[in-house]
């Protein structure tokens, strides 16, 4: 079985590759991203290609499956640069799935697909995908999912799947996701158990987590077997302000949503922290996903509880923990994070 994967250097990437190549059913796999790695990786073949502009066609032909990670959610100041990849890249690659006439394509949605809903129980997969307004990373997310159901409806004989996963973590990843995330400000010797006395605990702060591995098996799992259709991906427990507060060894604080979400667009607008605040409302408004139909249907066990999902990434956070692929690498922030300070926080 031969796999494509595009956005294959990422948090999720990397462990989609991991998992394709323990799968002896998987002979050969085309690890897809912008920046060529120095890395060698177990039956991957490194392309550097770019979904906005590169001839994708001749890369799939002849996979028996495609999985399309690739997606930016960095600059988040440049919504021209960022729809380009998420949404115009992502309808290139399902044509070059048609042109191709690849069997299979597993797309990576979200959480952040939905639109909002109910904190105090769990949804299925039939919760509309209409997105949390506020936020590119949603409406987007929302936008290709559209694009997803009308290639459905062109290309019958193509077997789509969509995993829709919430927050995904481990160690490796630590790096990347500050940069996208945090930004160069945040001292490493702070991110440990103690050293933050308390946790903001907003009204509607529930959210699911998972393990970028035990999602790269998802991914496997979609992509050789043959499922159809919509997943919810996530692990127990549902992280709250009680349970993060035991992961720090912080205090839960009431605090209004309203002031949270003003230093959030306060910090962004002076440039301290790459997010903007409405990654606060999709956190806040997105449902609780229930994932059964994804251990019935599509047989995915997660082996690592959110709590461990995201006390690694504390871990790898206060190590700056990576990979030596161009997203994950801690050198691509350069000496003291010069780089990101280069870039301007968010705006390249």
């Amino acid at each position: 079985m031969r796999v494509v994967v595009t956005g294959a250097t990422g948090n999720v990437g990397t462990s989609v590759l991991r998992a394709l190549a323990d799968d002896p059913a998987v002979e050969s796999i085309v690890g897809i991203a912008r920046r060529r790695p120095d890395l060698q990786w177990a039956k991957t073949t490194w392309v550097a290609a770019d979904v906005t502009s590169s001839d994708l066609v001749p890369l799939f032909r002849g996979a028996d499956a495609v999985i399309h990670l690739a997606w930016l959610i960095q600059p988040s100041r440049s919504l021209t640069k960022l729809r380009a990849t998420n949404v115009d890249g992502s309808a290139r690659v399902f044509r070059a799935v048609a042109d191709a006439n690849v069997p299979a394509l597993v797309y990576a949605s979200s959480v952040g697909a939905y639109a909002a809903g109910p904190k105090n129980r769990t949804v299925d997969e039939s919760w509309p995908t209409t997105g949390i307004p506020t936020i590119f990373y949603s409406r987007h997310k929302a936008e290709v999912e559209s694009l997803l159901d009308r290639f459905e409806r062109e290309s019958p004989a193509t077997r789509v799947v969509r995993l829709r996963p919430g927050l995904i973590f481990k160690r490796d990843a630590a790096s990347g996701i500050r940069r996208l995330f945090i930004g160069p400000f945040l001292p490493s010797a702070l991110v440990r158990t103690g050293l933050i006395p308390v946790v903001p605990a907003l009204p509607g702060l529930r959210f699911q987590a998972v393990h970028s591995l035990d999602v790269g098996e998802a991914f496997r799992l979609a992509a050789t077997s043959d499922a159809r259709g919509p997943f919810n991906i996530a692990a127990e427990p549902v992280l709250d302000p009680v349970e993060l507060g035991r992961l720090l060894g912080a205090r839960p604080v009431p605090f209004p949503a309203g002031a949270v979400r003003a230093a959030a667009a306060a910090t962004w607008w002076l440039r301290l922290q790459p997010t903007p605040a409405g990654w606060l409302d999709m956190a806040l408004g997105v449902p609780l996903m229930d994932t059964t139909r994804a251990r019935e249907e599509l047989g995915w066990r997660p082996r690592f509880g959110a709590d461990d999902a995201l006390a690694e990434l504390f871990d790898g956070l206060r190590d700056s923990a990576g990979v030596k692929t161009p997203p994950l690498d801690p050198q691509t922030s350069g000496p003291l994070r010069i780089t990101e300070l280069a870039t301007g926080i968010g705006s390249r």
